[in-house]
């Protein structure tokens, strides 16, 4: 699963989880709701929980839960916690230096590539988990 599905991904479960919450989820449900195998799930979930955005308690009735509140859990917060890369990457081997060219493409595309970020990352910041909460029970 590319980084990309995954970021979709961890808000539809952070999603779930603030519309079913309080109560503790297992995967296995949440992999229902999202169509997936609950190793997909857990997986993710591992990212969240690395982030603070969600704890796990094992044995009967245990599951996953929010840690913080949905109004407190914005989409920037999920992109964060699921990037492992920047979404803009650079050549994968570095470009020959003797062209002109090579020789300057790199920073010229990082600065550029840094500033899309950070428009993208600003926008994320202004939705909540809790909003998406309220466009779902909207269309219900």
């Amino acid at each position: 699963m590319n980084n990309n599905t995954r970021f979709t991904v961890a808000i539809h479960i952070l999603t779930l989880l603030a519309y079913c919450g309080p109560e503790p989820l297992t995967s296995e449900f949440i992999a229902g709701s999202v169509n997936t195998n609950p190793v997909v799930i857990r997986r993710i979930l591992a990212n969240l929980r690395q982030a603070g955005l969600v704890s796990s308690q094992g044995g009967p009735g245990g599951g996953w839960q929010l840690l913080k509140a949905a109004e407190a859990i914005t989409l920037r917060h999920v992109f964060l916690a699921m990037e492992e890369t920047s979404i803009f990457p650079l050549h994968s081997s570095d470009p020959n230096p003797l062209c002109p060219v090579g020789r300057t493409i790199q920073q010229a595309l990082m600065r550029r590539f840094q500033s899309a970020q950070a428009a993208l990352e600003q926008d994320l910041d202004r939705t909540t988990i809790a909003q998406l909460v309220q466009n779902v029970s909207d269309e219900c």
